[in-house]
């Protein structure tokens, strides 16, 4: 046997060790990861339910912010920095934290419950990020492949809340270095995401989905609208980011001390909800993407206040997550769009919730199989151009300060910058 032969063996046994590890762990987090993801967004589905129902739960904000500050404290987590910790952890020797999944299961509900204005995926992030570590510490993994579990866990997570799992299965791989895919973890991430979201439908947690109607014959004018639409999108992407981390920066400044940065965060978000009763911009968003889809009217600066409503309740030290937020942000302003290029409503508002989560993320390939399995391949043109367009010219912004851009978007050339730098 010659010494070819030897080392194609020998690879070929390595790779279905691998291929057999992976299989159990994935499947592994993905039932546990799933289970928990799912009992995240049904308490969320509930959350919700409660303070629509019961408008005074608005005033327990000042109480639930203490308690959220109170809580990272008792748990020595005060530095804990969400989900560019997850971020760095898989970039660097830092580690996801065992508290990071509980404080942030709980202090999400919570925020839910008195409706500030956070959402939840970026948390599921998290509770994904750290059942992964724990999963690999299990398993006595070593560090490299700890960094794969945490990956599976983000997957899991974000699919079983979601219901997006090829989105789910890429994004955990994309988001952290843009442009270097980890694709030692294709296999674990894919089947852990499919796994997360089986157990989330087995559950009763159903996915997301969108029907966008009309979708106009693609030609040279839809192509130029789409392109202005995804320039305007990358300006507002933007502004996003811009404004988020600027709203954290001004609380950090102005009041140092967490338990009043979060009262005084608490009472101006009281006053901007009593100043636009209708609590349209409460919550998640979700109630915003509804109404755009199902043909109802909604003001056109919709997409502003939603921003000041995410800015003022996250800065404050609210938990949750931005990507709800910023794709309610995208379908109003897409709404908008839809009044100005005339183009139908529903395929305007998915475009612009394709946009800005490139935007804000910078993972245009996880963008594109978001955009297909929650509205379909019907107007796939509109959303690869949109989102090739916004990515490219929304820079380096982002909504996590530990993300890296290791190629630049307009030149082959290694960069290796942070987001937001």
């Amino acid at each position: 046997m010659t010494e070819h032969t030897n080392e194609t063996i020998q690879a070929l046994r390595q790779n279905i060790r691998y291929f057999l590890k992976w299989t159990f762990i994935s499947a592994i987090s993905g039932v546990t990861i799933g289970l928990a993801g799912t009992l995240f967004g049904l308490g969320i589905q509930k959350a919700t339910a409660f303070w629509k129902s019961h408008s005074w739960t608005l005033y327990l904000l000042p109480l639930v912010g203490l308690l959220i500050v109170w809580l990272y404290r008792f748990a020595h987590e005060e530095k804990n920095r969400g989900t560019d910790m997850v971020l760095d952890s898989i970039s660097s020797t830092e580690e996801v934290t065992p508290a990071t999944a509980p404080l942030i299961f709980i202090s999400t509900l919570l925020s839910h419950l008195a409706t500030a204005s956070v959402g939840r995926e970026g948390a599921a992030l998290q509770l994904g990020g750290s059942l992964g570590n724990l999963i690999g510490k299990a398993f006595r993994l070593d560090e490299k492949d700890r960094k794969i579990a945490i990956m599976c866990g983000m997957s899991a997570g974000f699919s079983a809340i979601f219901g997006t799992p090829l989105a789910a299965a890429v994004f955990a791989m994309e988001v952290i270095s843009i442009g270097v895919m980890y694709y030692a973890a294709l296999v674990p991430c894919v089947f852990s995401a499919f796994v997360g979201v089986s157990v989330a439908k087995f559950l009763g947690l159903a996915p997301e989905h969108y029907e966008i109607g009309l979708v106009p014959e693609f030609g040279a004018s839809s192509a130029l609208l789409t392109v202005l639409i995804g320039i305007l999108c990358a300006c507002v992407g933007i502004f996003l980011c811009v404004s988020l981390h600027q709203c954290g920066h001004a609380y950090r400044k102005v009041f140092p001390n967490p338990y009043i940065r979060v009262l005084a965060g608490s009472a101006i978000f009281i006053v901007l909800t009593l100043l636009f009763p209708a609590r349209l911009y409460n919550g998640s968003g979700a109630q915003i993407i509804e109404m755009v889809f199902e043909g109802e009217r909604i003001p056109v600066y919709a997409f502003l206040m939603k921003i000041l409503f995410t800015g003022v309740a996250l800065g404050a030290g609210f938990k949750g997550g931005e990507i709800v937020p910023t794709l309610t942000v995208g379908a109003a302003f897409g709404y908008l769009m839809s009044l100005v290029t005339g183009l139908p409503v529903g395929l305007c508002a998915s475009v612009g919730m394709a946009c800005l989560f490139v935007s804000v993320t910078n993972c245009p390939v996880s963008t594109m199989f978001m955009a297909f399995e929650l509205f379909g391949f019907a107007a796939m043109p509109y959303y690869a151009i949109a989102v090739a367009v916004c990515f490219t010219l929304s820079g380096y912004y982002g909504l996590y300060h530990s993300q890296k851009f290791v190629y630049s978007k307009i030149r082959t050339e290694f960069i290796n910058r942070k987001s937001n730098e």
